[in-house]
């Protein structure tokens, strides 16, 4: 089931939020995405003959006050031999100036706890230092890099300015929480969305907004560069108020689909509010 794992954690580098083409600098919007989930396509190889489920992540906060995601992930895998049912359910804090990142991930297995990774990182004399909780105590120093939300904000400014193909790093605490992940990020040019498109009814919120489609390959870093292949891939469109959507988990033998199905924009003048007192 590491797939399943690695297939939930690589959600947490979603874009939590965006901003308009016309802003300087991107600006995070808090908001909450129901996701329907379908098998893609899946090779004789996997053994994989379905997948269904469902996603909900929700994302709230501020630069003042930094910001707090929760997930979950739940999903039906179907094989020749057995039906298994997994729940990813993680919480995330990462204050304003993308300096502490918190987390808690659980991984159940047929309703039954398999793995709970908890800690916090931190960015520090030229390091990210990262102490853990569970499943046991113990300290990693890491290369100096960034969390989900300072990466996501760097590919919303690079959105902005036009797109295109760049590399960069990412901690975001998958697996053991105990490395840093190369990611190579394309982003295509703005486009707006139509009546036309299957998630139209469940994006009423983005009536009128652009997007762009982009897509994020993750690498080990303790592979060869070379001709090394990205341990999974996320292609998806990311709205300029930072819904994602049409979103696609690509693992080489298999792949997920996840649809947008229902969304609630919350009210940004309520963070703003508590920033300023």
């Amino acid at each position: 089931m590491r797939s399943l794992r690695l297939v939930a954690l690589a959600l947490l580098s979603f874009p939590v939020a965006g901003t308009g083409l016309a802003q300087a600098a991107p600006k995070l919007l808090p908001h909450r995405a129901v996701y329907d989930l379908s098998l893609e396509q899946a090779s004789d190889r996997s053994g994989i003959n379905g997948i269904s489920g469902r996603m909900v992540y929700e994302f709230a906060g501020s630069d003042c006050e930094g910001y707090t995601t929760t997930f979950r992930f739940v999903m039906r895998l179907e094989t020749d031999d057995a039906s298994r049912l997994s729940d990813q359910q993680t919480t995330t804090y990462e204050d304003g100036a993308g300096e502490v990142f918190q987390f808690v991930n659980k991984m159940y297995l047929d309703n039954m706890l398999d793995r709970e990774v908890k800690g916090v990182a931190r960015l520090k004399d030229g390091a990210t230092l990262v102490e853990l909780s569970k499943p046991e105590r113990r300290s990693e120093k890491l290369q100096l890099t960034q969390f989900p939300v300072r990466h996501m904000k760097e590919v919303l400014a690079k959105a902005e300015s036009g797109g295109g193909f760049y590399q960069t790093t990412l901690f975001d605490s998958s697996e053991d929480a105990d490395r840093v992940m190369m990611t190579s990020v394309t982003i295509g040019k703005a486009k707006l969305i139509e009546e036309s498109e299957a998630e139209w009814s469940a994006a009423t919120p983005l009536e009128n907004q652009s997007y762009w489609p982009v897509s994020i390959a993750y690498f080990d870093p303790n592979e060869e560069r070379g001709e090394a292949l990205p341990d999974y891939e996320i292609s998806f469109l990311l709205n300029e108020s930072g819904v994602t959507r049409s979103l696609e988990m690509n693992y080489d033998e298999f792949s997920i689909r996840g649809q947008l199905v229902d969304l609630t924009m919350f009210d940004e003048n309520k963070e703003a509010a508590n920033c300023a007192k």
